[in-house]
């Protein structure tokens, strides 16, 4: 085999071993991702309770970054955080889980539960929907939109449209609430999209409902 051919397939390995890498990556972020979908059913207990615990989370984890930062590991936090990094993260604090939590508590905030309810559903599952099978399965990019792809704004409306329609029994307003938190996760700009889902799908969610 001549050395460009080696040199190929060497490059072709560490391209597909690449590839395998983000995959799980991103599939370890959407696992964690979700579990934001528990808040509205600890609102409905305790509102005020679960604010708290929310802001309580934002501290400490911010915290436990700072400390990681300058090489200090704390137990089980760090680790989860290091093994849920993006290539982008390397070297800096990782955002996803602070503006995780403080878009669920802008929700909260802003908005009745059933509309920062069906908010939080959006952030929980649509975003994670699109960035799953865009990963996985996005051919289609979308021009103008960074490296979004159709297939992973067509996952994130069916995944929101599931939800409220599950909550609000309204096929109208499950569709423009879909709609709008798929074009809203089409914007790129990176974990911010984690305040902007909850916001904009919850305040679509109260102008229509």
């Amino acid at each position: 085999m001549s050395d460009s051919r080696v040199l190929r397939a060497v490059s072709k390995t560490k391209s597909t071993d690449t590839y395998h890498s983000e995959i799980k990556t991103e599939l370890f972020r959407k696992s964690i991702h979700v579990l934001v979908a528990f808040v509205p059913a600890l609102a409905t207990i305790n509102i005020e309770i679960t604010q708290l615990a929310l802001a309580l989370a934002v501290v400490l984890y911010s915290t436990s970054e700072l400390m990681r930062l300058n090489g200090r590991q704390v137990l089980l936090i760090s680790g989860i955080t290091a093994a849920a990094s993006r290539e982008r993260d390397k070297g800096h604090m990782v955002l996803g889980p602070v503006t995780l939590a403080v878009g669920a508590m802008l929700a909260l905030m802003l908005y009745p539960l059933k509309a920062a309810e069906i908010a939080i559903y959006a952030l929980a599952f649509g975003d994670s929907a699109a960035s799953i099978v865009g990963t996985l399965f996005g051919k289609i990019v979308i021009p103008g939109f960074g490296k979004k792809t159709l297939e992973g704004t067509l996952a994130c409306f069916a995944a929101v449209f599931i939800v409220t329609f599950s909550i609000t029994q309204n096929i109208s307003a499950a569709f423009i609430i879909a709609s709008a938190a798929a074009l809203i996760e089409l914007i790129p700009i990176k974990d911010l999209d984690n305040l902007l889902i909850p916001v904009g799908t919850g305040l679509v969610a109260v102008l229509i409902l």
